[in-house]
């Protein structure tokens, strides 16, 4: 337990110290909307259970669940009637006596086909729509993990990861931006159990952005009385996400897992829950039925926001609003298919949409064992 507080002090006194830097709000949103369909089905609530690929992403620790063969996690979604596309996917290697795993994980957020009217309007102040190009803008995030097993007893189980992230993002021709980070995260399993721990760009992550724009596009710019910009940097403030679950026996093959986690950021107010300067606190819940490990279903609520009840009304009175999620999923043999349906606005301007996610486990686990168990005979 020595290492384990080792570990668990890097992840808390890192963050204090990074956060004395200036940072934008809001950077780097992209990494924010989640993994896989089972976490966003379940209200993002994963830090404590998540146990499979997509752990490189939530909770880095996590990865040790994949055991005894690589594994595979996609995903695909569409948001804003297609107009923005998201995908995932992670390949996790485990350690031939299970207690470390490497992972590759890679996102991408792109909003394609957008119009670029800057030369809409000819000098004479004629309009040209022939001159209307369109680009795209498409933000990108490679992770390399790895998680380290502490402790596995019947009782207790201890472990520990760490992501190493690298980020692009561009738009179009005109601005490229490169960023780095680390991530780290702590789980314990203690019987019915679940805690977790993760810190998110816990030596802070910066992106360095770089503009190119022709003197064409530098003069229709000044023209329009807009900012020509040049070479900035953009900071991502650390954050803080602690979690606890807890597994319950339905029957002899059903259970259900109950998960809480509690997204703190330290870039100031926020319009959240629990919102202060500098900390503001975002709650998150999920719950998992599981089937004989076989079907499973899913719900969860995050979220949680201030909005105007009525905005045509005078006393403009304030009502809780939040984003809620439900799903499914089940497990053939080495095939598991989840599906989301959530929630991407809030209550009072819903605007849901469909995820789909695949995990597949290279190997059959079982043929392996079998094989084990002959060479010991």
């Amino acid at each position: 337990m020595k290492s384990c507080r080792l570990y668990l002090l890097v992840i808390l006194f890192s963050l204090p110290f990074a956060a004395t830097a200036q940072f934008r709000k809001y950077s780097n949103e992209f990494l924010n909307i989640g993994a896989g369909a089972r976490g966003l089905a379940m209200g993002s609530a994963q830090i404590a259970s998540v146990a499979d690929g997509t752990a490189g992403y939530w909770n880095p620790a996590g990865l040790v669940g994949v055991k005894d063969n690589p594994q595979v996690n996609l995903m695909h979604a569409e948001y804003f009637a297609g107009i923005g596309k998201y995908d995932f996917a992670s390949v996790a290697f485990p350690s031939a006596n299970n207690k470390r795993t490497f992972a590759v994980t890679g996102l991408r957020f792109a909003v394609d086909d957008i119009m670029n009217t800057l030369f809409l309007v000819e000098p004479d102040g004629s309009i040209n729509y022939n001159n209307i190009q369109s680009f795209s803008s498409a933000d990108y995030a490679f992770l390399l993990s790895f998680a380290q097993r502490l402790k596995d007893t019947e009782k207790k189980k201890v472990q520990f990861g760490i992501n190493a992230k690298v980020i692009h993002r561009n738009v179009g021709k005109f601005a490229k931006a490169w960023g780095f980070g680390i991530d780290a995260g702590l789980q314990i399993h203690q019987g019915k159990w679940r805690f977790g721990i993760t810190g998110r760009d816990i030596t802070t992550t910066f992106n360095a952005w770089t503009f190119n724009f022709t003197e064409r596009e530098k003069e229709a710019l000044y023209l329009t009385n807009n900012e020509i910009p040049v070479k900035s940097t953009e900071m991502t403030a650390p954050r803080l996400v602690l979690g606890i679950g807890r597994e319950f026996k339905v029957g002899r093959k059903s259970t259900i897992l109950a998960e809480t986690n509690i997204d703190l950021t330290f870039d100031g107010r926020r319009n959240t829950l629990v919102s202060a300067d500098p900390v503001s606190a975002d709650p998150k819940l999920g719950l998992e039925y599981n089937m004989n490990n076989v079907f499973f279903l899913r719900a969860g609520i995050n979220n949680f926001q201030r909005a105007l009840a009525d905005e045509d009304t005078l006393n403009q009175k304030k009502v809780w609003i939040y984003q809620p999620s439900a799903g499914a999923g089940f497990k053939i043999q080495s095939v598991t298919i989840d599906y989301a349906f959530t929630n991407l606005a809030n209550q009072s301007n819903p605007l849901f949409t469909h995820v789909f996610s695949l995990r597949l486990d290279l190997a059959n686990s079982d043929k392996n064992k079998s094989k084990t168990r002959k060479k010991k005979k």
